[in-house]
């Protein structure tokens, strides 16, 4: 055989065996909406709900990841060994995106850091990274996470209960009595004992009323004014 005919089907021989190129896989994370978009070669594949972090102590973090190591059956040493299947790991302090028994929280913030998917979501994720490469594979992750509280407090209206314990009933302020040395109750202006001179009329003391003070005679229902 010719030497030129020889190289050609060599070539085309390599042509037949070599792999078919790999795609470039990009999972977007919007934390604001708690949603992944997996697309393929720029072309849109999945959509689904998913929990990042939770509150600013285990938040997940922001940026532009590169995916570098993939486990299909993960138990978490720092948390009790909690399962976390088909894990795709990140970055290297360990978030991974990977299935979640929790469905029923997905949608809204719940991880310690990771990004959580339901698990047949997870196993379809975990297949495509694994056919196009991991290291062919970017996480992008955006927004940030709902904290879950009201952003303006709304003012609680009183209950009854608290009405009745704040209530408080006063005590009513009264004059003393004529012919009375004892303070009216509730009243720290009259807190101080009368001093002025008493005087008996028909076995009862009174006191003397003031100059010019006008009153009746409770006896003979005549009018008097005190000088």
């Amino acid at each position: 055989m010719p030497r030129h005919r020889f190289a050609l089907a060599f070539a085309a021989c390599a042509i037949i065996v070599a792999p078919a190129a790999q795609a470039a896989v990009l999972i977007t994370i919007d934390k604001s909406i708690q949603e992944m978009t997996v697309a393929v070669d720029g072309r849109p594949l999945y959509q689904w709900p998913v929990s990042t972090g939770k509150g600013a102590r285990y938040d997940t973090p922001s940026g532009k990841f590169k995916a570098f190591r993939m486990e299909r059956d993960h138990f978490s040493k720092e948390w009790d060994d909690a399962p976390m299947p088909f894990s795709i790991f990140f970055t290297q302090k360990g978030h991974a995106i990977h299935g979640s028994y929790d469905v029923k929280r997905l949608g809204t913030p719940a991880s310690h850091g990771c990004v959580r998917l339901a698990p047949a979501n997870a196993e379809k994720l975990f297949a495509l990274v694994e056919q196009e490469g991991v290291l062919n594979t970017t996480v992008v992750l955006t927004g940030v996470a709902p904290s879950g509280a009201p952003a303006v407090a709304r003012r609680r209206l009183p209950s009854s209960d608290d009405l009745e314990e704040d209530y408080q009933p006063q005590q009513p302020q009264l004059a003393p009595r004529y012919g009375s040395n004892q303070p009216a109750y509730g009243n720290p202006y009259y807190s101080q004992q009368y001093t002025q001179p008493q005087y008996q009329q028909y076995g009862q003391p009174y006191a003397l009323p003031r100059p010019g003070t006008l009153f009746r005679d409770s006896y003979t229902g005549q009018l008097y004014q005190q000088r």
